[in-house]
């Protein structure tokens, strides 16, 4: 009988590994206030007024409180009003780090007014020593939210912090 409870129990756990195909995740380091200020460096600016938008290039930095995301670079979309910035689209080398959490990827969109970020190409997450993987990361800036998608792959460490 142990056995029987001890295989069902395996077979389980290996059906629901091989449907895994998305995981939600805690964000309490990303969390931010969307209303802050964005700032941003770079070596280049291509401002393009008729299309309503800049293009920021090489070493790109754009800071808003204590969250940081650094890419080779950086599309700028403005609002409908042609003022403030509704949209930034990353590309090359996308890195989002906030005190406690950081996460890598080929390109992230991050729209401003729901605050909403979504990483796609590889995308790693680290928080403290754990670590999840997939194709897609959504991150909701506002509440520290986040849901992971694409073949996720993770490692979990007995006693140690779970993403």
């Amino acid at each position: 009988m142990p056995r029987l409870i001890i295989a069902l129990a395996v077979a389980i756990c290996l059906a629901g590994s091989a449907q895994a195909q998305e995981a939600d995740v805690r964000f309490g380091g990303l969390r931010q206030d969307t209303g802050l200020p964005v700032e941003v460096d770079a070596d280049k600016l291509s401002v393009d007024q008729a299309a309503g938008g800049a293009v920021f290039e090489g070493n790109v930095m754009v800071r808003q409180g204590e969250m940081r995301l650094t890419a080779a670079r950086i599309q700028v979309e403005y609002g409908d009003d042609g003022t403030g910035i509704s949209r930034l689209h990353a590309t090359g080398g996308v890195t989002l780090v906030s005190p406690e959490d950081a996460a890598e990827a080929q390109e992230a969109v991050y729209t401003i007014d729901t605050g909403i970020v979504v990483m796609t190409g590889n995308v790693l997450l680290t928080q403290g020593s754990a670590a999840i993987s997939g194709e897609a990361l959504s991150i909701n800036l506002r509440d520290g939210t986040g849901t992971m998608t694409g073949r996720v792959k993770t490692v979990f460490t007995p006693g140690g912090k779970a993403p």
